[in-house]
């Protein structure tokens, strides 16, 4: 063991992926491993509750552009074309044209990026007169669980493994939430949760947000059948991080067993969010892996 070469834990993380990636994704694995390894590129999540007019048109200077509302007009283009093509087929065929083919994205919240190939650096975040920053820095991504979950006027939402609190943020940027249980296993994390919550949501806000610190699986024997909206967003092995961080990567060897068990444990986590879900309910299950194993197997 003290002779033998240490093999770094992003080696480890990069040869794994190419095992099992590259038979997965086949010949779009070489364009996603180069994403994986560039330099993480952030959105700007605005904050609806500081007084930050101003953003947008600053950002707007910059090229930056709000992916929600672009995402939202695409989706209206689509349902357009597909509705006229399936009455187009109606007609045809003597059918009835069927209901709106996919969800509207219609949503408080604004998350401004630069173009693709842009690599622009957002300035950091600036309280206004209040002390409430203007924006919150995340990866883009992280909301699409956030737009799935679809939150409705007065749902009573659940995010089961909320730390570090960006996906709970965005959560509260709705404005739709009767109320919102943040939880997740680690105290300290959870830390970090309160401290995103004072530094962006008011007081009055904040009341609506029951912060807590469960074992997530268990969570039924908390609240269990209570929840309208269940975000599921487990832990796994966070490949953009595996493959670029040496700090705290679950490819470590001395994580191995603990990596092999993720599925197990996002099957639980995600048995213990339907629990906590009153009939009728709907709920989201993500993760930021590529690993079928992790996602699809789990959800099966």
């Amino acid at each position: 063991a003290t002779t033998a070469p240490r093999v770094p834990s992003t080696r480890l993380a990069l040869h794994h992926f190419d095992t099992s990636y590259g038979l997965h994704l086949g010949t779009l694995w070489p364009s996603v491993r180069a994403a994986l390894l560039c330099e993480r590129k952030y959105g700007a999540l605005l904050n609806n509750f500081a007084a930050a007019d101003h953003v947008p048109p600053e950002l707007e200077l910059l090229s930056a552009t709000d992916l929600v509302s672009e995402a939202s007009q695409k989706a209206r283009q689509w349902q357009r074309g597909a509705a006229a093509g399936e009455a187009a087929r109606g007609c045809q065929e003597g059918s009835e044209m069927s209901p709106a083919l996919c969800p509207s994205i219609s949503s408080k919240i604004k998350c401004y990026t630069f173009p693709r190939g842009d690599i622009t650096r957002f300035r950091p975040a600036r309280p206004d007169s209040l002390g409430l920053l203007d924006y919150y820095l995340m990866d883009a991504a992280s909301l699409l669980p956030v737009l799935a979950l679809n939150v409705q006027p007065g749902d009573f939402v659940l995010d089961l493994c909320a730390a570090p609190g960006g996906k709970t943020l965005a959560l509260l940027q709705t404005g739709l939430c009767g109320h919102l249980a943040a939880n997740d296993v680690s105290i300290s994390r959870t830390k970090r949760l309160h401290q995103i919550l004072h530094s962006y949501v008011p007081k009055e806000v904040r009341d609506t947000v029951s912060v807590t610190s469960y074992d997530g699986r268990d969570w039924d024997q908390v609240k269990g059948g209570t929840f309208h909206k269940v975000l599921v967003d487990v832990p796994c092995t966070t490949d953009r991080h595996s493959a670029t961080e040496e700090d705290n990567n679950i490819f470590h060897k001395r994580r191995t067993k603990e990596r092999q068990m993720l599925p197990m444990l996002q099957l639980q986590l995600l048995m213990a969010g339907i629990l906590a879900a009153r009939p009728g309910a709907e709920l989201v299950y993500s993760t930021c892996s590529l690993c079928p194993l992790q996602n699809q197997s789990v959800v099966e």
